[in-house]
């Protein structure tokens, strides 16, 4: 009997919501809730060499809190995608597989993309793509309640992933490149795995 997990959709999602992910063998992205702030729906967490650094997509002014997700459209009044690819060429230009992952990576920090939704899940099929996930994607039709997920053998794994709550899922500890600084720092972006244990990162 296959696996059916939901999850919501994030910026360069964090380690743990990738090691979730790859235990569906269908995985449902919720497509139809409202903007939640301070998530990592427009954020993620990256090693600097002065620690955990913050990546923020800006957005356009407005009520986001109570917008249908993929409504939520990206602000570019500054130029926050050169000065993202800039940090993340300075954090890992270093890291064993930056090299191998730098254009395709560098592809999301120049397409000028209008909804928030649309860059994240572009995100998520580069991934899997670059990765072999093997689940079976899907998008919501409709939110789906808790109780409709239940009925229907879905594992709802929404709000089981937050910056100040422990990982939903055991993670495994890989080189980093300030290690030796700051020791390993657990559950940092995808990004952070991608470029120092590259392709191995679905293996265990």
């Amino acid at each position: 009997m296959s696996r059916e997990i939901l999850l919501e959709l994030f910026y360069w999602p964090p380690v743990s919501w990738l090691a979730l992910a790859r235990c569906a063998d269908i995985l449902w992205i919720e497509a139809n809730e409202h903007y939640q702030k301070g998530s990592y729906r427009h954020r993620c967490y990256i090693a600097g060499p002065n620690g955990i650094l913050r990546l923020s997509v800006p957005l356009r002014k407005g009520k986001h809190r109570q917008m249908p997700i993929r409504d939520v459209r990206i602000a570019y009044d500054t130029p926050w995608q050169r000065i993202q690819w800039r940090t993340l060429r300075s954090a890992y230009g270093s890291a064993p597989f930056f090299e191998y992952y730098a254009d395709a990576v560098r592809t999301f920090f120049e397409k000028r993309y209008v909804f928030l939704f649309d860059l994240n899940f572009e995100i998520l099929l580069f991934l899997w793509q670059a990765l072999g996930g093997r689940a079976e994607i899907r998008l919501t039709e409709h939110y789906m309640t808790t109780l409709e997920a239940q009925l229907r053998g879905i594992t709802d794994a929404r709000g089981c992933i937050h910056r100040k709550k422990q990982p939903a899922v055991p993670l495994i500890s890989y080189p980093q490149v300030f290690e030796d600084r700051f020791g390993f720092l657990s559950d940092l972006s995808v990004l952070d795995l991608l470029f120092c244990y590259g392709p191995y990162m679905l293996r265990n």
